[in-house]
């Protein structure tokens, strides 16, 4: 090739044409330095290497074409991109080892507490020291979908920041049948949700079925103790004691719905003077229950209600999700007729419940997802909407509607 086969442009980069042709680049590359030190040094080896009729004194064609794959192989080398890296900061159990296991956040930032001091005669002294057992999202690093084999219950604790803080917690329940607790989409995903309505958030790991536990005995308990210990730590975590209250999620509702009703035996029968949270109710001051399971007002159910049970938020998917829209209703309907205050319902005509088929051959998504565009999808929103109806939304300290009309219901005389 002569120089005359080749146009410099700006940056040492060459363009080659094959000689007899006008105008027909078939390649470039970066040429550092020198031309024809460059062709000797670097291009003539790599040629060689391909074709060893290739040399200096080869017909300026076949210099061309071989250069021609040469410019190919070294463009497609400086496009390749680097390795990626792999994820940071992936969540891991802590260790089993001599004394009660330590749970580990499921969101950065959280403070772990757990339910119980390690010696409580409420917890398994044989196996409080396993740790517990993530099942971590294959397609998203990091993202713990569920949790198994929690033996030392626990809250993680998520505040917001003084300036938009309304002194009103959740605490969340999330639900998996009692065999696993899908804190990805039904706690985790509402720390950054609830976040920006000034909201502090707890995420509660309490105890399974899968795992040894009697729902009633066990994670009821667990239930009431969240709250207790939530109201036991307001001032430290800047929460208003009269904003607290509890969301269950499909098998969590089964801890949500009990504790708006049995709070008052449980503040009894949890009242050893040697109980460091003795004294401090259990009551959550809002309910809500999000395609649950069964309350105890199922099967034909027909606990007495409290005349200060707390307001709630009911929500399910309809005809879809029948078994669930049923307890959801059982429950809307005792209120309703008790005449408790401030108590709605949601049952959407489209919706399923969360990991059954859909007409389209996806699953129906739980917690926040939107659900494609289904007004099922919207129910938080709704939910919000409930709430700051209700004056939890507002500032710390003011009292709020629920808790004035719950007190006006309260003292109406009743009726037999």
């Amino acid at each position: 090739m002569d120089r005359k086969d080749k146009v410099f442009e700006p940056a040492g980069r060459w363009w080659f044409r094959i000689p007899g042709e006008t105008n027909l680049p078939i390649g470039s590359i970066s040429v550092p330095g020198d031309y024809n030190s460059f062709l000797r040094q670097r291009i003539l080896p790599l040629c060689q290497g391909r074709s060893k009729s290739v040399s200096m004194k080869s017909p300026p064609l076949s210099l061309a074409c071989s250069l021609f794959v040469l410019c190919l192989t070294l463009c497609a080398s400086a496009d390749e991109l680097p390795a990626i890296p792999p994820p940071l900061n992936v969540p891991h159990p802590g260790p089993t080892n001599e004394v009660a296991y330590a749970p580990q956040p499921i969101v950065q930032g959280g403070t772990v507490v757990p339910l119980y001091s390690p010696n409580s005669p409420l917890l398994k002294q044989d196996r409080i020291r396993e740790a517990e057992q993530y099942n971590l999202s294959k397609s998203v690093p990091g993202r713990i979908n569920s949790i198994v084999n929690i033996h030392n219950p626990s809250i993680e604790v998520h505040t917001v920041d003084g300036g938009i803080n309304t002194g009103a917690a959740i605490i969340l329940a999330a639900g998996g049948g009692h065999n696993t607790l899908n804190v990805g989409s039904e706690s985790a995903d509402f720390v950054p949700y609830f976040y920006k309505y000034g909201v502090n958030t707890v995420i509660l790991r309490y105890r399974l079925r899968k795992d040894a536990y009697n729902v009633q005995a066990d994670a009821v308990t667990d239930g009431f103790q969240a709250i207790r210990l939530v109201r036991a730590h307001a001032k430290d975590w800047n929460i208003d004691p009269h904003k607290i209250g509890i969301m269950g999620f499909s098998a969590g509702a089964e801890l949500a719905a009990p504790a708006a009703i049995f709070f008052q035996d449980f503040d009894k029968n949890h009242n050893d003077p040697a109980d460091p949270l003795a004294g401090i109710s259990a009551r959550p001051d809002f309910a809500s229950l999000v395609y649950p399971g069964p309350s105890p007002f199922a099967r034909n159910g027909n606990p007495p209600i409290p005349s200060n049970a707390p307001p709630a938020f009911v929500i399910c998917g309809g005809a879809g999700d029948r078994v669930h829209a049923i307890w959801a209703d059982e429950y809307f309907s005792a209120m309703l007729h008790a005449g408790i205050p401030n108590v709605e319902m949601h049952i959407y005509g489209n919706g399923r419940h969360p990991g059954e088929m859909l007409s389209d051959g996806t699953r129906m998504s739980a917690g926040l997802a939107d659900r494609n565009g289904m007004p099922f999808g919207t129910w938080q929103d709704r939910f919000i909407d409930w709430f700051r109806d209700l004056g939890f939304l507002q500032r710390p300290g003011l009292e709020t509607k629920a808790a004035r009309d719950t007190a006006t219901f309260i003292a109406q005389p009743r009726t037999k």
